[in-house]
């Protein structure tokens, strides 16, 4: 069961909530980035991760790839400043066109800088799945007023923070946290004005099961495994390089299942697992260089899905209140989060909250 909802919303206030509360810049590899990060992942393969413009709204990593003839980009950004500057980085790696984007899913950091792309290479062909295009139809013409209300209020949220030097709890800011909500403050104007210029680009070329582009000398193939995360989650393998991009299938260091199939997304995960990588580059979160994190996070959700089952077969009318606080991932959590609090949170509330929520529903449609 997905929900098919903007995933500005319920992720933006989440991720609100922690950040506002604890008042605290978040770590590297946590909720959000607070850097700009390339790594060069092969000759010609780079993955940019971008500075996230304020919990909410994120941005998914972003893989170029460089063939001889033109080049294939995975994931266009959120705001189109992100995706202005990837293009000036590409332009300095190689004078060759970018000619193909794929939008990995719907969720709009991944692909609302599509009109960015078209605009510096006309004639760009933007592919996705045909599922994830009737989602981005349906959702993305409604982004920049979702934008615009959450950035307006976020940022009286903070103009009030630095008017009364308190937290949200009443807790005095700190001279580091006033100096935080001054940079937010900005980067919430930015957002804004970002909003007010939006402009939907669709998805130009749609596609079921598999696509495979030769874009010189350097096979890149499009798959879908599967729904997962999405109902048309789409990944991207190099099967000379063994490079495995995965979309929000996958995100370190905290799963995103703020929409999903949850037994479907097990399986399409178990399919990935099955192609041979040695690079993984998740959807956010930092390059993996082997299958552990991907192995944790199939059996985490395994145990979700298997302990949901056992509540609803010991109780069949037991409400989703009662079987959430019945779930346990505590066995998971140092496997994934390290000893970060906020990491922490966000894994009880995505996974532990959110994620079982759609593993009840599926039960209870079974």
């Amino acid at each position: 069961m997905a929900t098919n909802r903007p995933i500005s919303l319920r992720f933006f206030f989440l991720l609100l909530i922690i950040s506002l509360s604890l008042g605290l810049p978040a770590s590297a590899d946590s909720i959000f980035s607070k850097e700009r990060v390339v790594t060069n992942l092969a000759e010609g393969v780079y993955t940019i991760r971008h500075i996230d413009p304020y919990p909410g709204w994120v941005h998914g990593n972003t893989t170029v790839i460089i063939g001889e003839r033109e080049v294939f980009v995975v994931d266009s950004t959120q705001l189109f400043s992100s995706a202005l500057e990837d293009i000036a980085q590409i332009r300095k790696w190689t004078d060759k066109p970018v000619r193909y984007v794929l939008n990995t899913h719907w969720h709009q950091d991944h692909n609302a800088g599509n009109k960015v792309y078209m605009d510096e290479f006309p004639g760009i062909t933007i592919i996705a799945h045909h599922e994830t295009k009737a989602m981005m139809d349906a959702t993305s013409p409604g982004l920049s007023a979702n934008m615009l209300k959450n950035g307006v209020s976020l940022r009286a949220q903070l103009q009030k923070q630095l008017d009364t030097g308190k937290l949200e709890d009443g807790t005095p800011l700190t001279d580091a946290q006033r100096s935080d909500a001054t940079e937010k403050l900005a980067q919430a104007q930015q957002i804004i004005e970002q909003a007010r210029k939006f402009v939907y680009q669709p998805p130009t070329l749609t596609f079921d099961r598999e696509l495979n582009i030769d874009i010189g000398n350097r096979e890149v193939q499009v798959k879908h495994l599967g729904r997962g995360n999405t109902g048309g989650d789409a990944i991207v393998y190099l099967p000379k390089e063994k490079i495995l991009v995965t979309g929000d299938l996958l995100v370190r260091p905290v799963p995103f299942a703020f929409d999903g199939y949850p037994s479907e997304w097990i399986q399409t995960l178990q399919a990935m697992d099955l192609l041979d990588a040695t690079i993984i580059v998740p959807g956010h979160g930092e390059v993996l260089h082997d299958k552990v994190f991907l192995h944790n996070v199939i059996d985490l959700m395994k145990s979700i899905v298997a302990q949901v089952r056992e509540q609803l077969r010991r109780n069949e009318d037991a409400t989703l209140e009662e079987v959430q606080k019945a779930v346990d991932i505590k066995p998971f959590v140092a496997g994934l989060v390290g000893d970060d609090p906020r990491a922490a949170r966000f894994l009880a509330y995505s996974m532990g909250s959110s994620f079982v929520e759609f593993a009840y529903h599926e039960a209870k449609q079974r």
